[in-house]
C-alpha cells in the first residue's frame, strides 16, 4: 500500500459513520441542537463540505468542481446561530455536494505525486496541517469529530445507538 492509498483509506470509516448517522434523519432532524449553544447537523454539514473543499483547492486549485454561490459563506461562522430552515438545504441537496466534493478531494489526491505527500503544507495550514498528506489526513478526522456530536442528537431525537 502507498501513501495515496492509505490516505483514501483513511476516508472509508468516517465515510461510514457519517452516512449511517444521517440516513435515517429527515431534514427537520439536520436542525435540532443537542444543546442550546452547539451547532446543528445542517450547519456542521455545509462546514464541513466548504472546509473539505478549501483544503482540496488549496492543495490543488481547479480540481474540485465549485460550490454552489455562497455556500460556503452561508455556513460560516456567523451564520452557526441561525435555525432558519430556509437558510440551510435538505439533507439530499447537502449529500449530493459531499459526494461532488469527495470526489474533488480523491481528484486532488490523485494528481499529488507521491513524492510531494511530505513535502509543507499551504502555509495558511501549516500550523495544524505540516505537510500536504496531512493536509488530505485533516478531512476524515474532521468529518469523525463532527459525527461525534450527531450521535448525540440522534439520542435526543430517539433514534437508536448505531455503532
Amino acid at each position: 500500500m502507498n501513501v495515496r492509498e492509505a490516505i483514501k483509506l483513511s476516508f472509508a470509516m468516517p465515510d461510514q459513520i457519517c452516512r449511517n448517522y444521517l440516513a435515517d434523519l429527515k431534514d427537520s432532524d439536520l436542525l435540532v441542537r443537542p444543546v442550546p449553544a452547539a451547532n446543528h447537523i445542517a450547519w456542521q454539514l455545509g462546514h464541513l463540505i466548504a472546509a473539505e473543499h478549501m483544503f482540496a483547492d488549496a492543495l490543488c486549485p481547479g480540481v474540485s468542481p465549485p460550490l454552489p454561490a455562497g455556500f460556503a459563506e452561508r455556513h460560516n461562522k456567523t451564520t452557526a446561530s441561525s435555525d432558519d430552515p430556509k437558510a440551510f438545504l435538505k439533507k439530499d441537496e447537502y449529500l449530493k455536494l459531499y459526494d461532488e466534493v469527495r470526489a474533488g478531494t480523491f481528484k486532488a489526491l490523485d494528481t499529488v505525486k507521491e513524492t510531494d505527500f511530505d513535502k509543507p503544507g499551504p502555509e495558511k495550514f501549516r500550523e495544524y496541517c505540516p505537510t500536504v498528506a496531512s493536509v488530505f489526513l485533516m478531512q476524515p478526522s474532521h468529518w469523525l469529530m463532527h459525527a461525534g456530536q450527531w450521535s448525540v442528537v440522534r439520542r435526543k431525537l430517539g433514534k437508536p445507538p448505531l455503532f
